[in-house]
């Protein structure tokens, strides 16, 4: 796939003032709120400036959806969860986005869980993807900053991420390897949306 128009649609506080579209796929971004997903998204698009990047955590404070390729699908980017320098009752209502968006928004297809391949899982990683199994919204895993560390390290902390997870999990959800500075793993993560696309125009 390639992405040629990316155009901003709206920012909604709830998911009811989401877009009405009803027979577009929405493919939803988020992670900790210093995973790199503003510089992820701006990657995938080719386009420096569609998501806000911002050296402090947590700015994305809405549901921002973004037609793909004039309403071949919307990328839809998530305030983050986890640290971010903002009152509890902030952290509180982008929980509740978040949960709302997840159980409620029926024209998501899938979630894009970013976590930082540098670390090892972390608890609020894991219980979102938790929440996300028990209520059987499909996800996949996006390991961001790759070009932070050796290549050995990174495939040390693939292999003990997946280790990790076979714990709790019998199967494992799709995972891709990213660089936003690199721009790597694109590719495979555009295809592996067209891929989801086709099989839901089938459905």
């Amino acid at each position: 796939m390639i992405i040629k128009s990316a155009q901003f649609v709206c920012s909604s506080a709830k998911v009811n003032q989401c877009p009405e579209n009803n027979n577009i796929p929405e493919y939803a971004f988020i992670g900790r709120s210093n995973v790199g997903k503003s510089s992820l998204i701006n990657m995938l698009c080719d386009h420096k400036g569609l998501a806000k990047v911002s050296g402090t955590p947590g700015k994305t404070q809405l549901i921002n959806h973004f037609n793909i390729n004039n309403g071949e699908w919307y990328l839809v980017d998530l305030p983050g969860y986890g640290y971010a320098k903002v009152p509890l009752g902030e952290k509180a209502r982008f929980q509740s986005i978040i949960t709302d968006y997840a159980l409620k928004r029926k024209q998501l297809t899938m979630f894009f869980v970013l976590v930082d391949v540098r670390h090892s899982m972390q608890t609020v990683d894991k219980n979102f993807m938790e929440f996300l199994g028990l209520n059987k919204v499909p996800f996949a895993i996006v390991f961001t900053k790759a070009d932070k560390i050796k290549a050995s390290e990174v495939e040390a902390n693939m292999a003990k991420y997946r280790s990790e997870m076979l714990k709790s999990w019998q199967t494992l959800p799709p995972m891709f390897l990213t660089s936003s500075s690199k721009k790597s793993g694109k590719d495979l993560l555009l295809a592996y949306i067209d891929s989801v696309n086709q099989q839901v125009k089938k459905a």
